[in-house]
């Protein structure tokens, strides 16, 4: 897989975050889905990367600065088809990756706590991130899951 700097006017992006934002709102409680819309990825305080299969995109993420030492997963999604192949890993390492080659000491992310986002959690806890309170403006949700990961801590492979 080679992870490109995301572009967010490529219609085959545009048509892979269209479903990324109707599955999360589909999937959560009004007023608990917090994925990114296009406008959101393309602010200065976000870092956006695609990831290709040859010339298929098959998956996407993002890293949102909070503060210079604290960023934000944003954005993880990985085509259906695909799914199980490690592309959602590799995009999480690098990731994770970029957060620390900035400086960052805490990388956190909310996700959904329905059944959907079961196998998010998984990628997530096994990537070294804990449960954690709300951050960054979020507030406590039963719909709502939030992680975070110490960057301080050693690199986990």
């Amino acid at each position: 897989m080679q992870i490109r700097t995301g572009d967010t006017f490529d219609p085959r992006v545009i048509a892979l975050l269209d479903h990324h934002v109707a599955a999360a709102r589909a999937q959560t409680a009004p007023g608990s889905a917090h994925a990114l819309d296009l406008a959101g990825l393309r602010a200065s305080d976000v870092a956006f990367w695609t990831g290709w299969d040859g010339e298929i995109l098959v998956t996407t993420g993002a890293l949102k600065t909070l503060s210079t030492s604290h960023g934000e997963v944003k954005s993880m999604h990985t085509l259906q088809t695909t799914r199980r192949r490690g592309y959602g890993g590799r995009m999480l390492r690098h990731i994770i990756a970029e957060a620390r080659a900035r400086g960052m000491t805490r990388l956190s992310l909310e996700t959904g706590s329905w059944d959907y986002f079961r196998p998010a959690h998984a990628l997530y806890l096994a990537h070294g991130f804990v449960a954690c309170g709300p951050f960054e403006g979020y507030v406590e949700d039963p719909n709502s899951l939030f992680l975070t990961l110490d960057l301080s801590a050693p690199v986990r492979r």
